[in-house]
């Protein structure tokens, strides 16, 4: 999203009137934070604030919902321009890119601590987090809060009824489809695979388990200069493995982005690519035996994947002309509270997301969380499994949003038998550097 365009976008949110947890008490220095989880997961955001509050004396944080995240971060910047923004914006991590594109609007996390007096050490969040929100020489941007990373999720009662094993489950895409083809022998499901975020998930997350660049510059860590890389081998290779699964009956596409997040809990399809946050939806609605286990990968291109990237939002520092060292302390005390090894444990077990530091991992693991909720961990152990590359830290693409949804319609087309993997990945390589060409325009000082 162009930089004008996210200005012209905002000036609409003021007319609703966001839920707000009021400031409680006189006396303390007030700290604005605008969210954009709604639901559970917003009840959950503000109780994780009302426990910031009852813990000190010192600072109120005062949390406002304030629509969907694109809501939020073009709200908050438009905020800026007017004057007047919050101290902290929730950002979802595809809008990484052009929150760090508006400059001065922003204080990055890691000159925040040090201008405190806050020591959060990068390291002790774990690896696949840290890298996302993270600058070239590894210094935090913006601060984790809300993370998740997509995973495989199988229905045991369908693999039982396949012959399959229950315990030796599949790892790699060869064993998926070789699943997959039992499945469907046996009938054992309407359908053997399905998955949701086409493009997050079939791209984002094969790059970087695979090390293979999704884009030029470290995928745009280095420079608004890069370009996408989506005609490689590697892409043309798991594009024609997609669309030979779709012909020969074993794969059902659910639609763009989460569309397809329904299918598995009501037991469609046996094997489904989601994120890790949608274990509350298969925990209530499945009625079946099911696990979830790391996302497979293509053995003859890789023998050890790398760390996968996540998804969800961090939380991003806004400055203000008239902003004083003691609100910037309370922004910074806000993020050591929730970086704490027990509030980090507890946010893990209470949204679904993953615990942002690798202490609250082990913690959990030796309270035995993870014995009494199988695979609650598979994401964690997707993402902390090795150190980011280059290709695996994630990524800072701007207009982000738009290059999804081009790569998900050119693959749509594929599907539909209206053109073939090299053309789909030319097509989406072109028109997506196309958007990266105009966002760099629009946002070069």
């Amino acid at each position: 999203m162009q930089r004008r365009t996210l200005m012209a976008g905002a000036a609409a949110l003021g007319l609703a009137a966001p839920a707000t947890i009021k400031a409680q008490g006189t006396g303390r220095t007030q700290i604005e934070f605008w969210y954009g989880l709604s639901g559970a997961l917003g009840e959950r955001v503000a109780e994780q604030v009302k426990r910031f509050n009852d813990s000190q004396q010192r600072f109120t944080v005062n949390a406002s919902f304030k629509g969907s995240y694109i809501d939020t971060m073009t709200g908050a910047i438009a905020a800026w321009r007017a004057g007047n923004p919050p101290h902290i914006a929730q950002v979802f991590e595809v809008g990484t890119a052009t929150m760090m594109a508006a400059g001065p609007a922003i204080r990055p996390v890691h000159q925040l601590l040090a201008e405190a007096g806050v020591e959060l050490d990068p390291k002790r969040y774990l690896a696949g987090v840290r890298g996302y929100y993270s600058d070239t020489q590894g210094r935090l941007i913006s601060m984790p809060h809300n993370s998740s990373s997509a995973i495989m999720w199988l229905n045991l009662d369908a693999f039982e009824k396949a012959g399959l094993s229950t315990t030796e489950l599949p790892r790699t895409w060869r064993q998926v489809r070789a699943a997959a083809e039992k499945i469907k022998a046996a009938n054992a499901a309407p359908s053997a695979i399905t998955g949701t975020w086409p493009t997050w998930i079939m791209f984002e997350q094969m790059a970087a388990m695979h090390d293979i660049p999704f884009a030029t510059r470290a995928n745009g860590f280095e420079g608004m200069n890069a370009e996408l890389q989506l005609t490689s081998s590697f892409f043309q290779k798991h594009t024609e493995f997609l669309l030979g699964l779709q012909k020969d009956g074993l794969f059902r596409y659910g639609g763009r982005d989460n569309a397809a997040d329904p299918l598995f809990p009501a037991g469609e399809a046996a094997i489904s690519f989601n994120s890790s946050g949608n274990r509350a939806r298969v925990e209530r609605e499945a009625r079946f035996k099911w696990i979830s286990v790391p996302l497979p990968y293509h053995d003859d291109v890789i023998q050890e994947p790398k760390n996968g990237v996540i998804g969800g939002a961090s939380l991003w520092v806004l400055s203000a002309r008239n902003r004083t060292p003691e609100e910037y302390r309370g922004v910074a005390e806000f993020f050591r509270f929730i970086s704490d090894v027990d509030q980090d444990l507890w946010w893990h077990k209470n949204t679904g997301y993953v615990p942002l530091t690798t202490a609250a991992y082990e913690k959990g693991r030796a309270e035995g969380y993870y014995q009494q909720n199988p695979g609650a961990d598979a994401a964690i152990r997707q993402l902390s499994r090795a150190e980011p590359t280059p290709n695996s830290q994630g990524f800072r693409l701007g207009g982000f949003v738009e290059i999804r949804n081009v790569i998900q319609e050119e693959l749509e087309k594929a599907l539909q038998g209206q053109q073939n993997a090299a053309q789909a990945l030319e097509n989406a390589n072109r028109r997506g550097n196309v958007v990266l060409r105009n966002f760099e325009r629009a946002n070069r000082a």
